[in-house]
């Protein structure tokens, strides 16, 4: 016999500000309810789906079983929120919250340009999630985002990807920069005493490119940390650091020579991809469109 379960989403609601909120304490103020009523409400979820749904460490964390319920729960969100402003005769007074997953890259370059027409004209309250577009579709997978720019093609179940186009990246510094520290070319000794910059520990860009070209391992020479796309370019320009760069980002700077191209003949490409999912509607998707349709004019 077929076991059928059928969700209390107050049990959904729970966890999900849980994990919003990161503290039971928090989470139940937040529901009006008391912090044995919301540990009840989870007990009684797992109870439900026979397994633990949450990690009770710092942070806390959703389970594979906890992601899923997450998910669902959004998805439902995302449903009536775009369902409830068409059934109402006038137009909605609160925004509709729409989270999406990007990485710095793109939000430094083409996607504010992507999605300032919707922004204009629909009541909306955007969470713009900055991740590395290797690892936004998790943002998809817990339910955090609706949609993601990312660089793996194949969608999650549930969700479709369109091409957006092509990211191309060059290795730049300032005309000073490489008279400091390349007078003699780009080569494995070299790059070993010259201030490279990363995004974050999870950044395998510069290191990957460094080893493919260079056969250089991230242990042989120094890198600035900075989570700042803008950063990278405000550095790269003042003669302290080189690093890769969006071409599309530093356009202007190139023509200019106030950065130069240090090996032109070794360029790096990434190809981007929209995520969203299959039963968008209302608002999110037409702001999945116009990212669609933008992406594709700029990154092509």
């Amino acid at each position: 016999m077929k076991v059928v379960v059928m969700f209390d989403y107050k049990l959904l609601s729970a966890l999900n500000s849980i994990i919003e909120n990161q503290s039971f304490e928090l989470a139940a103020k937040k529901l009006f309810i008391s912090q044995s009523a919301i540990s009840q409400r989870i007990k009684s979820l797992e109870e439900a789906v026979g397994q633990p749904i949450l990690i009770r460490n710092q942070p806390i964390m959703p389970t594979k079983a906890g992601e899923k319920l997450l998910s669902h729960y959004k998805k439902v969100q995302q449903l009536e929120s775009e369902l409830l402003p068409n059934l109402l005769p006038d137009k909605p007074l609160k925004p509709l919250n729409i989270a999406i997953a990007v990485n710095a890259d793109s939000l430094a370059t083409w996607f504010i340009r992507a999605i300032t027409p919707v922004v204009e004209q629909e009541l909306i309250e955007l969470n713009i999630i900055i991740e590395h577009e290797n690892n936004t579709l998790d943002k998809l997978r817990s339910g955090e985002a609706i949609g993601a720019v990312s660089t793996q093609e194949k969608p999650l179940k549930g969700y479709r990807s369109f091409t957006l186009g092509k990211m191309e990246y060059c290795l730049v510094a300032s005309k000073s920069f490489k008279e400091k520290y390349f007078s003699k070319g780009v080569s494995k000794k070299t790059l070993k005493m010259a201030p490279a910059i990363s995004y974050d520990h999870k950044d395998d860009m510069h290191t990957a490119y460094i080893a493919k070209h260079f056969t250089l391992a991230a242990t042989e020479y120094y890198c600035h940390t900075v989570k700042s796309s803008e950063a990278f370019v405000g550095l790269a320009k003042a003669g302290v650091a080189y690093c890769l760069l969006p071409k599309l980002q530093i356009e202007q700077e190139l023509n200019s020579g106030e950065l130069i191209d240090l090996c032109p003949d070794k360029q790096l490409i990434r190809h981007l991809y929209w995520h969203s999912w299959v039963l968008v509607k209302g608002v999110n998707k037409s702001l999945s469109q116009e990212i669609i349709r933008a992406g594709q004019a700029i990154l092509s």
